[in-house]
């Protein structure tokens, strides 16, 4: 289809627009194009002029995105990770086998990196290779050896491993000395996960099963990944609702605290394991050893129901 490809805009603006979208900072994202701010700005604003209409609300220190610009990130940042992943892995072979694994970026910057520095001490002759995407990987089409995944039993692929199941506590910075925010609301702003797709994540859903579900809080502010939500709370900029075993850590460190006297609520997603029908030796330590970690997280988490 020529005349389709003709009718896109260049790729380095469509990289530029979904390095501002995973961070929601046109100041991060520069840092992480090694770009200037304002070079960046201008070649977002440039591809807004090649599809002529906005993609970003710009506020004092704050951007938003408009809808069509929420719709474009969320298509251009996966096409974009895949295409990534794809020339990756057509590169001249390495000296050694390198093992991949892929996680959501929230679950890999919560959960998985703050462990993979304990692997690497214990097992200093692995490579490993990290792929943070909220899609779903085709292990073996894209040559993955492993991935964590989000979903229900009846989604989780044949064969993976149940690593440990969802459960959610309202979690904020000591500082703030939040005890009850069903009860206190009006005080605080809460963090939201703007992903419509996953309400049992949202405050809503949580606060109508506290019985507050008709209180206001003092205001909102919402992220599109998660782990952007957990950094506003250990920044101290409001209330969030933490996923157990992604939070537990922060809790046992003493950086977050329980915001609420509400036990933790369930939901029926849980975090799976899913490996490559064939696996080299390096693969098998590394798939070991993810095991181990999730009994200490089910361990940890139990602690704070």
């Amino acid at each position: 289809m020529p005349d389709r490809l003709l009718d896109l805009p260049p790729l380095d603006l469509l990289r530029s627009f979904v390095a501002v979208g995973r961070r929601m900072s046109i100041t991060l994202a520069a840092q992480d194009l090694c770009l200037t701010q304002s070079a960046l700005s201008r070649q977002v604003q440039a591809l807004e002029a090649a599809l002529g209409y906005p993609l970003l609300v710009r506020g004092y220190r704050s951007i938003e995105f408009t809808g069509e610009g929420r719709r474009l990130f969320r298509s251009a940042d996966a096409m974009l990770e895949q295409l990534g992943e794809v020339i990756d892995s057509l590169r001249p072979g390495e000296a050694r086998p390198v093992v991949t694994i892929s996680a959501s970026i929230g679950v890999t910057a919560l959960w998985l990196l703050p462990r993979l520095n304990a692997f690497q001490q214990a097992a200093p002759g692995v490579d490993v290779r990290v792929a943070a995407s909220n899609r779903f990987a085709d292990l073996e089409r894209e040559q993955i050896d492993m991935a964590i995944r989000y979903c229900r039993p009846q989604d989780a692929p044949a064969g993976a491993l149940r690593l440990f199941e969802e459960a959610l506590v309202a979690v904020a910075h000591p500082s703030l000395g939040v005890e009850a925010i069903e009860q206190q609301l009006r005080g605080h702003t809460l963090l939201e996960f703007d992903d419509a797709s996953r309400p049992w994540l949202q405050w809503p859903a949580w606060l109508r099963a506290a019985g507050a579900g008709r209180g206001k809080p003092r205001g909102v502010l919402r992220f599109n990944q998660y782990d952007q939500v957990v950094q506003a709370a250990l920044a101290g900029q409001g209330v969030a609702l933490g996923r157990l075993p992604l939070v537990c850590d922060l809790l046992a460190q003493g950086r977050l605290a329980l915001a609420s006297k509400q036990p933790a609520t369930g939901c029926d997603y849980a975090y799976w394991l899913h490996t490559r029908a064939t696996q080299g030796i390096d693969a098998l330590r590394l798939h070991d050893w993810m095991i181990a970690q999730a009994a200490a997280t089910r361990a940890l988490s139990s602690c704070r129901h």
